[in-house]
């Protein structure tokens, strides 16, 4: 429980940078201000958008009564782990990535690759990749349309553009609270119910209220090194870039915590910032750096994964 809540905190925290980069950046909003407005968005989407994303993870990764609670424990140890790496280090680094990799990789090493649920995993990452690209291009679209309504505006428009911002920053803050707060709902279920603390996986109310109280508690701290990557270093942003990359982002994790599928808003907003700043100028988007986030992101299944693995022989296998 404590180790559930504790990922369920720092998802908070090292995810608050990317959920605010845009409109702190931008000057809309003040840091503080924005934290606080993130915060209080998860908390609430947390709380209002059921359980669908939360039943994925706890039963769509591995195959039915495969996870002990130790291989649970492990899992959050090493997703944990990685998710303060990437902080340190600055990358906007999927803990949903880490998650899935983390619990399949405890799984295999206390009862072998046929307790993984490869169809599942199989349709989970499916949604985690494609919801970037998603991202990309409805940041794109909606850039142009935005380029084609305003090429007469006065400068008033951005004014208001960034005066509006706050809105689709509300929208995509709630979409996280829905999709990533139900990760660590789903994950500590089934700890508990492996454990025998609870009769079956199931999703009690008071869960839901900690793990959405601890992930907003974690926002509110804030996470600057990964704002000043996702918001600072791909490209100049203006109120227009980011109105569109939080209309982007809000429309593809509302609809996929809706719909069940955990995908990563850490991957979504970065895709849908670059893909705001590309529909501007190809040039203007620092590649470079998109490379380097995008190499983090297929790294974290696999280092999650073994790390998890390794955490349980270790501790498991020779306490």
């Amino acid at each position: 429980m404590g180790l559930g809540l504790t990922y369920a905190f720092l998802n908070g925290m090292n995810d608050s940078g990317s959920l605010a980069a845009a409109v702190i950046c931008t000057g809309a909003v003040g840091p503080r201000k924005a934290l606080l407005l993130v915060a209080g968005a998860q908390l609430l989407g947390a709380l209002t958008a059921g359980v669908a994303v939360a039943h994925t993870v706890g039963r769509g990764i591995v195959a039915p009564g495969a996870a002990t609670a130790e291989a649970v424990a492990t899992a959050l140890a090493a997703t944990i782990l990685w998710g303060l790496l990437s902080a340190w280090l600055g990358l906007p680094s999927s803990s949903s990535h880490a998650l899935v990799g983390a619990l399949a990789g405890a799984v295999w090493a206390h009862a072998g690759l046929g307790a993984v649920s490869l169809q599942g995993i199989g349709r989970v990452l499916v949604v985690l990749f494609i919801s970037p690209c998603l991202g990309f291009a409805a940041a794109f679209a909606l850039m142009k349309l935005l380029y084609q309504a305003l090429q007469d505006a006065t400068p008033k428009a951005g004014a208001r553009l960034e005066r509006a911002q706050w809105l689709p920053t509300v929208l995509v803050a709630m979409g996280h609270g829905a999709n990533d707060a139900q990760k660590a709902m789903g994950i500590v279920a089934l700890g508990l119910s492996a454990a025998g603390a609870l009769p079956a996986f199931e999703i009690p109310f008071w869960l839901q209220v900690a793990a959405a109280v601890a992930m907003a508690g974690g926002t509110s701290v804030g996470g600057t090194r990964v704002m000043r990557t996702v918001g600072l270093k791909l490209y100049r942003m203006r109120a227009i870039h980011g109105f569109a990359a939080q209309a982007a982002s809000a429309i593809v994790v509302v609809g996929a915590s809706l719909l069940g599928g955990p995908v990563s808003t850490t991957q979504v907003i970065g895709a849908s910032i670059a893909g705001a700043g590309s529909a501007q100028r190809f040039s203007q988007v620092r590649w470079g750096v998109i490379g380097h986030i995008v190499t983090a992101w297929f790294l974290t299944i696999p280092a999650a994964g073994g790390l998890a693995s390794v955490l349980y022989w270790l501790l498991v296998h020779h306490p």
